[in-house]
């Protein structure tokens, strides 16, 4: 699960994918690309779209490369402020954490968990998340580290 390795868990009635990275970056700078919708697709190659304001209690509709067909219908769960943002629908949830370790490293950690009571018929269905979330941290990792270095 560390630095950018993908893991998949999966149960009869759920799936969970997780990933961790270590960010030479300051939590705020992760925290703004995190919420800032209309940014996410030019840098990061696993998002179409995100339509909406990424605030609590707000939805958002996402695009992703996995699924470019659909558009996922998402509610802010939970957001405090540059540490925790949780989104998700009936069928999953997704959670990204930020620690700093106060030496200009930020952890940032997302996982992802699908299930439900239906969920085994259509498992078979659903790709694998583990290669779209390394993606997704290298690509927030590059954006986050090059920011970072500019504002030296």
């Amino acid at each position: 699960m560390q630095n950018g390795k993908a893991r998949t868990e999966k149960k009869t009635f759920s799936r969970e994918t997780s990933v961790s990275i270590d960010i030479q970056s300051d939590p705020a700078i992760i925290w703004k690309l995190l919420t800032t919708a209309q940014e996410y697709p030019r840098w990061n190659p696993t998002v179409i779209s995100i339509e909406g304001v990424i605030a609590k209690g707000n939805k958002i509709k996402l695009k992703s490369a996995l699924d470019p067909k659909r558009v996922f219908k998402l509610q802010v769960k939970e957001m405090e402020d540059g540490k925790k943002l949780v989104w998700g629908d009936g069928m999953g949830t997704r959670i990204y954490t930020l620690k700093g370790n106060g030496r200009g490293i930020t952890n940032l950690a997302m996982s992802e968990k699908i299930g439900g009571l239906m969920f085994p018929l259509f498992a078979s269905q659903i790709p694998s998340f583990d290669g779209s979330f390394e993606q997704f941290a290298l690509a927030l990792k590059k954006e986050a580290e090059s920011i970072q270095s500019l504002s030296k």
